[in-house]
């Protein structure tokens, strides 16, 4: 496979990015965020702009109905071959997952499935996630594509001989046949004690961030479902060779501590809210951890709540960035990796490599990607800039202004809402952040903030979109919207253009991190079991099949209670919730405990606990502790 082939839009965005208007062209969407740097930027957007994007002259071109939940951001691929099917020829074809672990190929002129296949029956959602959280488990990562070699990679968690399983596909993207065998995800890595082996366990392992691929090898991160499990889950970064899917020699622990009757609490997982393991042009990689057990950290044998460069054999970490405030983060649930990190295309002047990383907490550092600055206990933290975006289980985005000031998009939020702020990147005299514009708040529920892409044709003036998705903020309707803003803002605010409804997500205890793919003039939207395609020209939205609106279904799993509330406090076992009506709930989690489906308890937090009985005092005896959303209008049913 070529590096060219498999990044995206461009080899990287620091060795392509125009200092010209585009010339008209088709391109691929081919990976997460359109590159490896994960930019989020398409600047060969010659069709729409804010000028012809507005609720008169764009809208709905067509809504498909799949079988499932999409996690994964859809895929595009201009002038591809079908070989399959009812209608083999020739289309612009977009690739979808879905959580039921089917791939479809839809023709984006006329939203027609050209072909689909399923990959295996998807595992029922794990104990310790919410029922609400959704049925199945299935392809829950962006998959990637090597469009020359005209392949697809995707990683489908299964049900094989009735046991959780992650294997890894190569698909032929002319008739979705698989190239080569199938393999199983399998690792295991010697921990720091230098006797112990610790085995990858898919049971315990969610691989939520989007797949990389960069120079024939396809990268994946993994970390924990819900929070759950921390005795058994870690955080992983697994490779294999793109033309055998032979693993890699090496692989990446996160935490490689050993199990100690005072240690065990582990994750630091890599999860990012689907974000993908980016990659700089010398092909290193970078990612983010969540939180672990506190007094844990020391940056070598466990690096949670950290930015994280290694080399692509997955051998050598090269640097890291740990906020000076680590332990109060793993105290608090306060996941660095609820956002991903962002590698800025090469910028002038003494830092010209950087990387910018947001988390829970809503802080937005800029670091220095030679050298990540490392941990400063006490603070301050060495980094260039940081600076306060509200809680961030988000995407940044990145694009160069015609001015050819680089610039990053942050959409950080809370309360119902989410923040789109346009930050100039300074170079000189020293490297900083400045605001240069921001979009009144937008409807977005769930967990804060949520996730952006550029569309411009080059640098050219004028021809610069921000566009955004909205979470639902209630169960019914669970909306989704799609917002676009001009991004060259006017006396200090970015214009909204549009903003319309785009599907719905049932399963509102767990977050849509649904991110909107604009490629040669349509805009690309997946929801719950389905998928809007807008352009000029579109319609209104019209409201989702019924199929995509029901409420969503319990796990087959689900045990027959379930109380959500604010923990108010813990005395031992004892949890004190008060719930939406402003009772107060008694929980017993020992046996939470006991089975590990439990993890940080912090008050003044929302939980969800399902369990089976009540014990003779009146408290539910939980079997699961399971973060809940902030908001109560999005909290599950009580049962």
């Amino acid at each position: 496979m070529k590096r060219s082939a498999i990044i995206g839009l461009t080899i990287f965005a620091s060795i392509a990015v125009p200092t010209a208007p585009a010339v008209a062209q088709q391109r691929a969407v081919a990976t997460y965020h359109y590159d490896s740097q994960r930019t989020g930027w398409n600047y060969n957007e010659t069709t729409l702009t804010p000028t012809n994007v507005g609720p008169t002259s764009f809208g709905v071109l067509f809504q498909i109905g799949l079988d499932d939940q999409v996690d994964a951001q859809p895929l595009v691929v201009p002038n591809q071959q079908i070989t399959a099917g009812l209608t083999p020829g020739t289309y612009q074809v977009v690739y979808v997952a879905t959580e039921s672990n089917t791939i479809y190929a839809i023709n984006a002129a006329n939203g027609a499935v050209l072909l689909s296949r399923n990959l295996g029956t998807p595992v029922p959602m794990p104990l310790g996630c919410p029922s609400g959280a959704g049925p199945n488990l299935g392809i829950n990562s962006t998959p990637v594509i090597d469009v020359t070699g005209q392949t697809l990679y995707v990683i489908a968690y299964t049900l094989m001989s009735g046991t959780p399983t992650y294997q890894l596909f190569a698909l032929n993207l002319k008739d979705l046949t698989s190239r080569t065998p199938p393999v199983t995800v399998a690792a295991s890595h010697t921990l720091s004690n230098g006797t112990t082996t610790y085995y990858f366990n898919a049971q315990y392992e969610h691989q939520r961030p989007a797949l990389l691929g960069v120079s024939g090898i396809i990268y994946a991160g993994f970390g924990s479902f819900c929070d759950s499990f921390p005795g058994q889950s870690r955080g992983w970064l697994l490779g294999w060779q793109a033309s055998t899917l032979a693993p890699l020699p090496a692989n990446r622990l996160t935490d490689t501590l050993p199990q100690t009757p005072a240690n065990n609490f582990f994750f630091s997982s890599i999860w990012m809210s689907g974000y993908g393991i980016a990659a700089d042009p010398t092909e290193n990689l970078f990612f983010s951890t969540g939180n672990s057990g506190p007094g844990t950290y020391d940056g070598v044998r466990n690096i949670q709540e950290s930015v994280a460069k290694v080399d692509p054999t997955l051998v050598n970490l090269l640097s890291i960035f740990t906020p000076a405030d680590e332990n109060l983060l793993d105290q608090n649930d306060g996941d660095l990796s609820s956002g991903g990190v962002l590698v800025v295309p090469t910028q002038p002047g003494p830092f010209p490599n950087l990387a910018v990383a947001a988390g829970k907490e809503g802080t937005m550092y800029l670091l220095n990607r030679d050298s990540l600055g490392g941990f400063t206990s006490g603070g301050p933290d060495k980094v260039l800039d940081k600076k306060t975006i509200q809680p961030c289980w988000c995407g940044l985005s990145y694009f160069t202004g015609p001015d050819g000031v680089g610039r990053v998009v942050s959409s950080g939020g809370n309360g119902g809402t989410a923040q789109i702020t346009v930050w100039k990147i300074q170079t000189s005299p020293t490297v900083a952040f400045v605001q240069e514009g921001a979009a009144s708040p937008v409807v977005s529920g769930q967990d804060g903030g949520t996730f952006t892409t550029v569309s411009s044709n080059g640098t050219q003036a004028g021809t610069a979109i921000i566009w955004a998705t909205g979470r639902p903020t209630t169960i019914t309707p669970a909306t989704v919207n799609l917002y676009a803003f001009a991004a060259t803002p006017s006396s200090g605010k970015l214009t909204l253009l549009f903003s319309s409804p785009a599907g719905a997500w049932l399963n509102v205890t767990a977050n849509a991190d649904i991110v909107p793919v604009v490629a040669n003039g349509q805009v690309y939207v997946a929801s719950n079991k389905q998928l809007t395609i807008f352009g000029l020209g579109g319609g209104p939205f019209v409201g989702p099949a019924a199929a995509a609106v029901k409420p969503a279904a319990l796990k087959a799993n689900a045990p027959p209670h379930a109380i959500t509330g604010v923990l108010e406090h813990a005395d031992g076992p004892v949890l004190t919730l008060r719930t939406r009506a402003g009772k107060i709930a008694q929980v017993n989690d020992s046996d939470a405990l006991r089975t590990n489906q439990i993890g940080v308890l912090v008050p003044g937090n929302a939980y969800t606990v399902e369990g089976t009985t009540y014990d003779s005092t009146g408290a539910l005896r939980a079997q699961s502790v399971g973060r809940a959303k902030a908001s109560p209008a999005i909290w599950p049913p009580d049962r």
